[in-house]
């Protein structure tokens, strides 16, 4: 069950995508890739409608996993730390990096409903870095199209990925971007769920017969993207469990907490991937910010992410 405002025990544990419904070996037939998938999505499912407190801070973490697997994509180097730390550590209106416009992108699917339109379609692009061209016109009819059509859900996603390949072979992150929209879309769900491209480079896209990747539009990509759509779907559980329980902790000692704006900080916890130790309100100096965090990090209720003894960030 769920985390809600109650924090009984009980009460803690996302669901999680059983044993039974992960892979042990190479994948051999679609209805094999289909039942792994939907397993893995039903468990998602149940805790996206679950609308746990901390669906922010668990959302901007897949959120930073992805950015990085973007980053790399595009030949780039920054890890998940190095784009935390050029979001967080820059100044009020600064450029983040390309990196850091990865995370953007792919936080921007978590704050609002999951649809796709001119205007959403052109945001994306340039966060993405992608130079805009006529060729993207048509896919907001094309998404409106999928969605509608009643296909299972990674089918859709499978659709939108070899589509976007054929329109600009240059332009997968976005394709891996609408991927996660679709998904969304389809399934109803409130907020779209960073994904898919976590499994870009990994095994369910790679050839049995060790000769490259599956590429968009081939034969067993389907196939392929329900895999990855599993495992993706099994790691971002896996998240919501290492989440769920300091939040847990963190709510318990909420009543505890006696420094003015201490609330807004727990709130600023449960919806954001790592929060500055600097961090300054109307109601909290920068000196109460960090015995407020270093408070919270003995009820082992927040981490500190950095590692560092200075520009510390922190978070569940």
């Amino acid at each position: 069950m769920l985390l809600s405002d109650s924090t009984s025990p009980d009460r803690q544990k996302p669901p999680s995508v059983p044993g039974w419904a992960m892979s042990r070996g190479p994948i051999d037939s679609d209805s094999e890739a289909g039942f792994l998938a939907g397993a893995a999505l039903n468990s998602l499912d149940a805790l996206v409608r679950g609308a746990p407190v901390w669906a922010g801070a668990w959302c901007q973490r897949l959120a930073l996993t992805c950015a990085a697997s973007a980053a790399s994509l595009s030949g780039r180097t920054e890890d998940e730390r190095q784009i935390r730390d050029a979001w967080c550590l820059r100044a009020v209106g600064a450029d983040p990096g390309p990196a850091g416009h990865f995370f953007a992108a792919w936080r921007h699917l978590a704050d609002r409903s999951p649809h796709l339109d001119a205007e959403i379609l052109a945001a994306v692009t340039g966060r993405l870095g992608l130079r805009r061209g006529d060729e993207f016109l048509a896919l907001p009819d094309f998404f409106d199209d999928l969605v509608c059509s009643g296909r299972p859900a990674p089918r859709l996603a499978a659709a939108i990925l070899a589509e976007v390949e054929r329109l600009r072979p240059d332009a997968n992150l976005l394709g891996w971007w609408l991927a996660d929209c679709v998904i969304a879309a389809r399934l109803r769900w409130p907020f779209a769920v960073p994904l898919l491209i976590t499994q870009a480079r990994g095994s369910a896209f790679r050839n049995a017969d060790s000769r490259g990747r599956i590429r968009p539009g081939e034969e067993k990509f389907d196939r392929a993207v329900c895999v990855a759509l599993a495992l993706a779907a099994a790691d971002a559980c896996r998240v919501a469990g290492t989440l769920a329980p300091r939040a847990a902790r963190l709510l318990a000692i909420r009543p505890k907490l006696r420094a003015k704006g201490a609330g807004a900080v727990v709130q600023l916890l449960l919806s954001q991937d790592a929060v500055p130790g600097t961090l300054q309100t109307e109601k909290l100096t920068r000196w109460g910010a960090r015995r407020l965090f270093g408070r919270l990090q003995m009820f082992d209720a927040v981490r500190e992410l950095s590692g560092r003894p200075t520009f510390r960030l922190y978070g569940l």
